[in-house]
């Protein structure tokens, strides 16, 4: 019989919730200053920090259960805008531009968010999970921020790479992929106290400290 958890549903929600805004926010790249980065930077560190909470909280399983359901929100979020995109405008309508300026997602552009998004995803919750055992569920800190350092400089590459290698100047690239993984990295740090909070909340709350002792974490794996 599987346990009945009461917020893992509310935390898988905006787990998902925030993958998909910052997807539609990154359209605008923005400047300020010593940062340049899609304006989806400025809420996907968060999808880290969910990423951890359900990790440490629930274990690695259900956090693969929730970043397969990120994933696949993210494809049909992506394939409808397309779509919708090439249909053809009523008469009047005047806003095509518009639509494909912001909406009108390239293949390309969603591979690139898609193959980034899982691989840091599963890297990050991956050491975490290793690292809570290794570390006996004390300094939640280390694994927290360590997972991240990893799992967004792999986010970061991929998605960089893919998505804009022979568009933009390669300048671009490198500056955008170092501010993109300072700027996430950092958010984690700062959120690190609230993150404390949280993971505190719900292992009381829920009754559940899970340790990813003989877990199978092949990502493909869905039990």
């Amino acid at each position: 019989m599987q346990k009945s958890y009461k917020y893992l549903g509310s935390i898988s929600v905006f787990f998902v919730s925030v993958l998909l805004i910052s997807n539609v926010a990154s359209s605008k790249i923005v400047d300020f200053k010593w940062f340049t980065f899609d304006g989806g930077t400025l809420l996907f560190p968060l999808s880290y920090i969910f990423g951890d909470i359900l990790t440490e909280v629930y274990g690695y399983k259900k956090s693969r259960h929730v970043i397969w359901l990120g994933f696949f929100s993210a494809l049909m979020m992506s394939l409808i805008f397309i779509i919708v995109g090439k249909l053809p405008g009523a008469p009047g309508w005047n806003n095509q531009s518009a639509y494909d300026a912001i909406l009108g997602l390239t293949p390309r552009i969603v591979i690139a968010s898609l193959i980034a998004y899982t691989c840091g995803e599963f890297s990050n919750s991956f050491i975490l999970a290793k690292m809570k055992i290794w570390t006996k569920g004390k300094m939640l800190w280390t694994r927290t921020i360590g997972s991240t350092i990893i799992g967004e400089f792999i986010d970061s590459i991929l998605f960089i790479l893919i998505a804009f290698f022979g568009v933009f100047p390669n300048s671009l690239l490198i500056t955008l992929i170092i501010s993109n993984y300072i700027f996430k990295t950092c958010v984690e740090v700062l959120f690190t106290p609230l993150t404390y909070r949280v993971v505190s909340f719900l292992k009381k709350k829920e009754h559940e400290d899970y340790y990813d002792i003989g877990t199978n974490f092949n990502p493909f794996i869905i039990d």
